[in-house]
């Protein structure tokens, strides 16, 4: 049970400001402490793999779909050879020739589908692994906020107790209470003090949480600020969502080209050679133009597409159960914000009565008329209320979190 008074509204009106201050919300990252969710996803994010490789990523598959616009499907080759007279008579032949690969009936268009595919799957692949480290950094966070709720209200329960333990002092050296009202005021000041060690250790380790992630120190004391609410109209399809579209859909293009190419390329060979005879014999000049043609087909073949087509299938049916994945937490996580925000306005109806009800029993206390246990009593039911208020709070914002979450929207 534990006291939250004056840091309560310390902490409230702290977040309050941080609301309407621009300064404080858009405050930028340019040292090792950031002070809001958006700063903590933001540092995350630069030090994340995923970012670093991107470009590299983008840049390959530009290179890809670059590829798909040559009129050859692989680059030429140069082939020289040399031959000397069989009969000694001093004769040589001299050829030089280009080879072409050329492209199968279909295969470049098929081959640029892909690579458009491709790169438009680098873009979602990059969404996708945003929102993942969204999610964890979203639990850190969270997961922090509590604990320094939990703190903060051991740190007031620590200052009621050692207040109502003087007054009980005073009147214990006066006369008014006996020497066993002191041991349990003391008692309970023992019992605050032992709660904010316990508190401070899980924020330490809250904390340390965080920084793991962030490889940054969060601000100390920064602002519990809930995210924006998304609206309840249409919002943009879901990033892990579109993302397994997109691998479905490169499978499903990897399958058409692969059913393409049924053989190796063609090859369109132009070239020319040039034969010298012995003694007083003139030289003759040719020109060499062929193509060869490979054969395809067979089990090999057949395995290569039946492969594509299995893969195809698969990642469209991983991007259904996707879909039906995140509606399902969307619909969770917009009760569970319903919820959390009734509990709210529950927690405040239940801290103003303690409260008053607080004040009732700390004056008649005063005048002697209820004892000591009572006024403990009722002070650790008033905390524990303002203790609850607190922390449901703190739930409401993280439920806004876990809706935008859901919703495949990132830290604002």
């Amino acid at each position: 049970m534990l006291v939250f008074r004056s840091t309560t509204a310390a902490w409230l009106i702290a977040a309050a400001a941080a609301c309407v201050s621009p300064a404080v919300v858009a405050q930028p990252v340019n040292g090792p402490l950031a002070r809001t969710l958006r700063d903590i996803f933001d540092v995350a994010w630069e030090r994340q793999p995923d970012a670093r490789a991107a470009a590299a990523r983008r840049a390959a598959a530009e290179a890809g779909r670059a590829a798909t616009q040559r009129l050859t499907a692989e680059p030429a080759a140069l082939e020289l050879q040399g031959k000397t007279g069989r009969s000694g008579s001093g004769g040589r032949e001299y050829e030089a020739a280009l080879t072409f690969p050329l492209w199968l009936p279909g295969e470049r268009t098929r081959a640029a589908s892909l690579a458009d595919a491709q790169l438009a799957a680098v873009d979602l692949r990059v969404r996708a692994a945003q929102l993942k480290l969204a999610g964890t950094v979203r639990d850190a966070w969270w997961t922090l906020k509590r604990s320094e709720v939990e703190l903060a209200a051991a740190r007031d329960r620590v200052s009621s107790a050692r207040q109502l333990a003087a007054d009980v002092t005073r009147r214990v050296q006066a006369g008014d209470l006996a020497r066993a009202d002191q041991h349990q005021a003391d008692s309970a000041v023992a019992q605050a003090e032992a709660a904010v060690a316990e508190a401070d250790s899980a924020r330490a380790s809250a904390e340390g949480t965080l920084r793991g992630i962030v490889l940054a120190a969060p601000a100390p004391g920064a602002p519990a600020v809930p995210e924006p609410t998304p609206a309840s109209s249409a919002t943009p399809e879901h990033p892990v969502v579109a993302e397994a579209k997109s691998r479905a859909l490169v499978a499903r293009r990897t399958m058409e080209l692969t059913s393409t190419q049924r053989s190796a390329n063609p090859e369109l060979t132009v070239g020319a050679s040039r034969e010298t005879g012995g003694a007083g014999e003139p030289s003759v000049q040719s020109l060499i133009v062929g193509i060869r043609v490979p054969f395809g087909g067979g089990p090999r073949q057949d395995a290569r597409v039946t492969t594509a087509q299995a893969e195809a299938l698969e990642a469209e049916a991983i991007a259904d159960v996707e879909q039906n994945r995140v509606t399902s937490e969307a619909e969770s996580a917009r009760a569970r914000l319903q919820a959390s925000q009734a509990q709210v306005q529950a927690a405040e109806r239940r801290a103003r009565l303690a409260a008053e009800t607080r004040g009732f029993y700390d004056k008649s206390f005063r005048l002697g008329e209820s004892d000591l246990p009572t006024r403990l009593r009722v002070e650790l039911e008033a905390a524990e209320a303002q203790r609850a208020l607190a922390r449901s709070r703190v739930e409401a914002a993280a439920a806004v979190s876990q809706l935008r979450q859901a919703l495949g929207l990132l830290p604002e």
